[in-house]
Parts: C-alpha cells; sequence; structure tokens
C-alpha cells in the first residue's frame, strides 16, 4: 500500500442554517472525489467524517458527524479541512496534475539544458504558473500552459519548456 499524505482541501466557512451545516470554501479540484456522504477528513490532525454535502448557490455545504448544530460547527470556522490520500494518487483527469507532482521536478529548455526546478505552483486568476528556481538562484515564473511547457514527464522527473523567444533569454548559459 501506497505511503499516505496529508493535502488540504477546504477552509471551514460560516455556518449555515440551525442543523449544524457549514459552508466549505473549496481548495481542490475535485471536490465530488474529497466531500462526499462518509467521507473522512481532519481538523489540526482530528478525524471527522462528512455526513451530508450540497450545493447552495455555488458554494459547497456541508454536515459533519458530531456537529448538530450552529452553534457547534461556527466553531469551527476558518478551519483547514485536510484528507489523507496515497502519495501516488493522481487526478482524474489526464494531462492534470496535482501541485505535489510538479513541485522539485527538473526543468529543461527546449534542447535538454537545465534550466532550474519547480519551486511551487501559484495558481492564479488567469492560469496556473510555474515558479521555477534557477540554478543561479534566480526566480522565474513560467505559465503553465501547453504553449509554453509542452511536456511533463513525471516518470523523467522533467518539465520541459517550449522554444519560445523572450522566455528564457536572460538566463546565462
Amino acid at each position: 500500500m501506497s505511503e499516505l499524505i496529508e493535502v488540504t482541501v477546504g477552509r471551514l466557512g460560516r455556518a449555515h442554517g440551525i442543523k449544524g451545516d457549514i459552508a466549505v470554501d473549496v481548495l481542490t479540484d475535485e471536490p465530488g472525489r474529497r466531500f462526499h456522504e462518509g467521507a473522512e477528513l481532519f481538523i489540526d490532525g482530528r478525524r471527522i467524517e462528512v455526513s451530508r454535502v450540497r450545493w447552495n448557490r455555488g458554494r459547497l455545504v456541508v454536515g459533519l458527524v458530531g456537529y448538530p448544530d450552529r452553534t457547534a460547527v461556527e466553531a469551527l470556522t476558518g478551519a483547514l479541512l485536510t484528507a489523507r490520500v496515497p502519495a501516488d494518487e493522481s487526478p482524474s483527469e489526464p494531462e492534470e496534475y496535482f501541485d505535489r507532482q510538479l513541485v522539485g521536478l527538473l526543468v529543461l529548455d527546449h534542447v535538454g539544458r537545465e534550466v532550474g526546478r519547480v519551486e511551487d505552483v501559484l495558481h492564479l486568476p488567469a492560469q496556473d504558473v510555474l515558479q521555477i528556481a534557477t540554478a543561479s538562484g534566480e526566480e522565474r515564473l513560467v505559465p503553465f500552459v501547453a504553449a509554453l511547457v509542452p511536456e511533463v514527464d513525471l516518470a523523467a522527473g522533467v518539465v520541459r519548456l517550449a522554444d519560445v523567444g523572450g522566455l528564457l533569454e536572460d538566463i546565462d548559459e
């Protein structure tokens, strides 16, 4: 069995109604996979179970076992929800990646020269952006779109950048 890792999947918002439901700010691309009746989640390492799930005006609302009323769940407002998932778990859609799969990958230019390593994945309104730490210690931001990042090879641990003018010209070769 694969090692389990803890990933953040949501932040609890305000209580919703009087029956112990609470809104969730979803922090995962796959809410249906993480939030369902019986799902096991954690708050600061403490196990909680989801008792019910519904969407209300585009917002996820859940009930939690052991939190029977509004007063009980109000104490949870602002808490981060985590899930324990297999370290080797992949997204359900092809050509999608979890941040944890990309961070640490070697970044190569179009001819195979080392540029640096993926340090972080930034989720900006327009698109996701790879934050790359170059070998010289500089930081580069590259939009994570197929036109600029045509290849991600998780097995080889490599991200390859496209031959696009202006993308890397200022990095010393």
